[in-house]
């Protein structure tokens, strides 16, 4: 096991990492931008380093100073976290080429896995249908090229990286060509790479997600599905789990067949499948992602299996001890994102508790919320035995959850969870267009 590990990541991600490793005895140590000086998790680590000024490309997203800073602290891994560099292969292998374990997949299967367009190809040969698309796209002649062989409307997405940055929607040839040079900034911006694929755009839809775990002597489980049509501007923001939309046959047939494909490509760590559940029932495989997801903790309370830990574990060579017939997917867990629409300083907060809710975040009062990274300040999880009753549940927590200081969007998923659409389960990705 790991003496020493770095977080090579800020936020609510980092206190998460930080309290798994305090809770399985190892030393963390946290990294920081100029701006994040204060920070919670920096104040949470056992050791701290600053890394450079507050802008991504200088701190978070600097390879080399993040490996000086993991050798400097005699750290013997890197956890990444997700965004920023956790699903970059340049990354992993520096890492390990300076002695220090990554905490994710190889750097050959990173590089092969992070290309949002390859993995398709052996996803298929695995036995799972995919969204119609394309590979790695050279300019935006190609991308239009391409798009009229698909038919429009196509997604325009980044090859690397998740969390909705470096996706655009085109209905139109001129609606590609103004959306590519976007669409190129902001995946280089957010993971510095700006390579683009397209995809088939399949409405109405569900997305779905299977959450995986995989071992290197080859053992794979599944931890259930989970519902994220929740979305503005491909960012989600309510996950549930199970899916309403998805039945107990259609369940044990996705996750068993999601199992065989991991098997099939050998994937070792954590990871996650998203698909899109079509009108029809068919689900199409869109891209996987080979980190920790954000919506991590709706498994983890739904299953009582702590991913970060595991993900630890793995990286370290433990095998998985236990099966899926272990797994509890009993009761219903729903997460709401807390995002920041305004930057400011915290003047205080309420955190609500009880049995069974949690509430993942950076916040304290004092803490300074900026403007230069991602708006996630905290997610919202509940955990009952029904579905109606975790959203009375989450509906209450929300009315006491009180952040001062900045304005959030809790009355956003207030509003959402409350509307009898959204409590029918008979919603899609679509359920927020024009609201």
């Amino acid at each position: 096991m790991f003496s020493k590990i770095l977080i090579a990541n800020r936020g609510e991600i980092a206190v998460r990492i930080i309290r798994a490793c305090k809770e399985m005895g190892i030393i963390s140590v946290a990294i920081y931008s100029e701006e994040d000086k204060d920070a919670l998790h920096t104040l949470l680590a056992d050791e701290k380093i600053c890394i450079g000024p507050a802008s991504s490309e200088e701190s978070y997203l600097n390879k080399e100073r993040i490996i000086a800073a993991a050798l400097a602290t005699k750290a013997n891994a890197i956890h990444p976290g997700y965004g920023f560099l956790s699903e970059n292969g340049e990354f992993a292998s520096l890492a390990r080429k300076n002695g220090l374990a990554f905490i994710g997949p190889s750097e050959e299967e990173m590089e092969k896995l992070s290309d949002k367009a390859g993995i398709k190809k052996r996803i298929r040969d695995a036995g799972l249908d995919v969204i119609p698309g394309t590979d790695t796209l050279s300019s935006v002649e190609e991308a239009l090229s391409e798009a009229e062989k698909l038919g429009y409307p196509v997604m325009l997405k980044a090859r690397s990286g998740g969390g909705g940055k470096g996706i655009r929607p085109a209905y139109s040839p001129e609606e590609l060509r103004e959306v590519f040079p976007i669409a190129e900034k902001e995946s280089e911006s957010a993971f510095g790479d700006k390579a683009l694929y397209l995809e088939k755009c399949i409405t109405p839809a569900h997305h779905i997600e299977v959450q995986i775990l995989a071992d290197e002597v080859g053992n794979v489980v599944s931890l259930g599905e989970r519902e994220c049509s929740i979305q503005r501007h491909h960012q989600k923001l309510i996950e549930e789990s199970p899916s309403p939309a998805v039945s107990e046959e259609m369940r044990e047939k996705l996750l068993k067949r999601s199992v065989e494909a991991i098997k099939k490509i050998g994937y070792t760590g954590v990871g996650t499948l998203e698909f899109l559940l079509d009108q029809e029932g068919n689900f199409y495989f869109m891209e996987m992602n080979v980190r920790l997801q954000v919506e991590h903790g709706v498994t983890e309370m739904l299953t009582g299996i702590d991913l970060v830990k595991w993900q630890i574990r793995i990286a370290a060579g433990i095998p998985i001890s236990f099966t899926e017939k272990d797994v509890r997917l009993q009761g219903f867990a729903v997460e709401c994102r807390i995002n920041a629409l305004t930057p400011g300083v915290i003047k205080d907060i309420h955190v609500p508790g009880g049995p069974f809710v949690r509430f993942d975040t950076y916040l304290a009062r004092g803490t300074k919320v900026s403007p230069y990274y991602d708006s996630l300040v905290g997610k919202l999880i509940v955990y009952t035995k029904s579905r109606e009753e975790s959203m009375r549940k989450m509906r209450a927590y929300l009315c006491e959850l009180v952040i001062d200081g900045i304005r959030t969007n809790i009355g956003e998923d207030l509003r959402i969870i409350s509307d009898p659409r959204f409590m029918s389960g008979n919603y899609d990705t679509n359920f927020l267009e024009g609201i």
